[in-house]
Parts: C-alpha cells; sequence; structure tokens
C-alpha cells in the first residue's frame, strides 16, 4: 500500500484534486495511434497525492508518449485521463494551472540569467512580481543555484541546466509534476543530486510522475512502477513486488581466502541445492531458504574458522525484472515513438 504524506502548503493559488479521495494523476485505458502506428495501446493507472508512479520503460516504450496526452500537448485517440480531478482533453487549461512539467531536454532560456529565466516563468502566469521575487529566491537556494543566479543559462553545466528547469516547473507551486527522462544525460553527481531535491518534494505533499530508462532511478524514487514495453503495460507494482514476481532472493557468500572455497562449498551443499561456484570471484550464489537459514549457515562458517568477506541475501534487480518480463534489456527496443 503506497504512503499518503500530507498535503503541501503553496505560496500561489492552485487547483486541487476534486474530492478528498481523488487520484491526483489517472489515466482510463489512453490510447494514442499515429496512423497505422500505435504508440499507447490501453494503459491505465491512478497515483494517489504525494505519492511517485515511475514509468519505466526502453526508449520507444511510450512513455513521453503518454506524458504529452497527460500534459494536454497531444490528445489522446481514445481513454480518458485526470490531471487535479481535471479532464485533459474538456479542461485543459485547469490541467495546465495544477501542474508543472519537466521534458527531456532542458527549455530554459540560455540568454537570460538563472533568476530572469523563474522571473519569466512567473510573469507568464501572471503572478504578482514580489512573489515571484521571492519565490525565485528560494527555488534558486533550493537547487543550489543561489551562486549562479546572475550567470546566463548559457555558461551553466548540464546538471545546472536542469535543475534549472525543473526549478521553472515549480514557480507555480504545482501540486502535480510531471518528469519525462528527468536525468538524462547528467553525470552520476548530478543525478543523485536531483533525486535529493525530487525526495524533497514528495515529502512536502508534490505528486510525481516519473519517465525513466534507468531501472535504478525508479527503484530509488518510485513508490509504485510500471513497466511498459511496445506501448503497453506488462507490469505494475512496487519495486519490491515486481522484484519479488521475478524470483526468489538469492543467497550470496563471498569467501576471504581461495584455500576456504573447497571447505565452503562443502558447508553450503548441506544446506541449499543447485549451488553456483565462481572460484575466480571467491563467490558462492544458491537460491535462499530465508533469513532463518541465513542465520545457521553463518554460524557453519564461524564454527569451521572459514572467514567471509560477505554473506546476505540478494534480491534480484530491476534489470532482472525488466529482462524476465521482456526477454530484452531496459535499453534495447525497435520500437520507435512516433511525434505527436
Amino acid at each position: 500500500m503506497l504512503t499518503r504524506l500530507p498535503p503541501r502548503r503553496h505560496d500561489f493559488p492552485v487547483t486541487r484534486p476534486q474530492g478528498g479521495d481523488a487520484p491526483a494523476i489517472e489515466a482510463d485505458h489512453l490510447v494514442k495511434r499515429f496512423g497505422d502506428f500505435t504508440a499507447v495501446d490501453d494503459i491505465s493507472f491512478a497515483v494517489p497525492t504525494g505519492t511517485v508512479l515511475g514509468l519505466l520503460g526502453p526508449n520507444g516504450a511510450g512513455k513521453t508518449t503518454t506524458v504529452r496526452m497527460m500534459t494536454t500537448l497531444s490528445p489522446p485517440t481514445s481513454g480518458t485521463a485526470r490531471v487535479a480531478g481535471h479532464d485533459v482533453v474538456r479542461e485543459p487549461a485547469a490541467v495546465r494551472r495544477a501542474m508543472g512539467l519537466t521534458a527531456q531536454s532542458a527549455t530554459v532560456d540560455e540568454l537570460l540569467t538563472g533568476r530572469e529565466n523563474l522571473q519569466l516563468i512567473g510573469d507568464l502566469y501572471g503572478l504578482p512580481r514580489k512573489r515571484v521575487r521571492a519565490r525565485a529566491d528560494e527555488l534558486l537556494e533550493k537547487f543550489s543555484l543561489a551562486d549562479a543566479a546572475t550567470r546566463v543559462a548559457k555558461s551553466y553545466s548540464g546538471g545546472m541546466r536542469r535543475r534549472l528547469d525543473l526549478a521553472a516547473s515549480l514557480v507555480a507551486a504545482p501540486p502535480v509534476l510531471f518528469l519525462d527522462e528527468p536525468t538524462t544525460g547528467l553525470d552520476p553527481r548530478a543525478r543523485i543530486e536531483l533525486w535529493d531535491v525530487l525526495r524533497e518534494l514528495v515529502r512536502e505533499g508534490t505528486t510525481l510522475l516519473l519517465t525513466t530508462q534507468y531501472l535504478d532511478e525508479a527503484d530509488h524514487l518510485a513508490d509504485r512502477i510500471i513497466v511498459v514495453d511496445h506501448g503497453r503495460v506488462i507490469a505494475d507494482g512496487t519495486p519490491l513486488q515486481l522484484k519479488d514476481a521475478s524470483g526468489a532472493a538469492s543467497l550470496v557468500v563471498t569467501v576471504a581466502r581461495p584455500t576456504d572455497m573447497p571447505a565452503a562449498e562443502q558447508i553450503l551443499a548441506k544446506h541449499v541445492t543447485d549451488l553456483r561456484v565462481d572460484r575466480d570471484a571467491r563467490r558462492l550464489t544458491a537460491p535462499s531458504e530465508g533469513v532463518s537459514a541465513l542465520a545457521v549457515i553463518a554460524g557453519d562458517f564461524t564454527s569451521a574458522g572459514i572467514e567471509l568477506d560477505d554473506i546476505g541475501l540478494q534480491r534480484p534487480s530491476l534489470d532482472d525484472v525488466f529482462l524476465s518480463l521482456t526477454g530484452h534489456a531496459a535499453e534495447d527496443s525497435s520500437n520507435e515513438e512516433q511525434p505527436a
């Protein structure tokens, strides 16, 4: 069950979901066709307020097309979608007032400074100048851009432009935020910094829909994950549920001394079946018999005087999940999304 966080206080008037229990984001049998090509094929989901839905899939799976429909940029061929309780086709203006969008490519004006970019967005929303200035300073501080506030965005690094782009989507403090592969092209440090910012937004009550082809990103950020391949939902659950569905956890033992490997194999053979041995890595792997068995096995190694570098249970990764579901790695896809 997903955790509901307390609602966030907003500096600016925003449109709230209609009804206390209404999902902040909802798609119902969404379909998008481009001629004979079906980019999105009957996708449904609902995102509770204050949670993160990860839309996971390879390039061309239909993720961006789904986001474009949810954010009023492309009308669905069939099906319905609602954001903050508003229908994306019948009430597009209300949807846009209630949401922010960070697309795959940063859309900041490189000839303006960081502060000017944020003030421009506030002006476009028609927000009071005094509040916009205060909000811009708040966001520049939150995204670690205060020291670069007076520099033109053209001089920013890729990670700084990405953070500025995300800050721009938050100027009007929307309760719902769509992030389309927000860390694509960022270095590992910049990705982790952005993850920290997103976690803080969720703690404050923002609802996120995050598309990504990075399995570790979905694992770190999402309360729930929908796996999409060739425009269809092929799995839906929490990261832990998806991992459990792809297979049991494995017992992994790493022996400290190569000379102890034969004895270690004998000890494990008493407790497990299908033992796999990697002598070069001094690693032994077998299907797990549970935490209680792990304690017994660890005791046997101690009694035998065999020193271990590591012993523990290893769940399948999301990479394993995706491979088991689709038969190919997350970065591989022959399906290409079509422009809206």
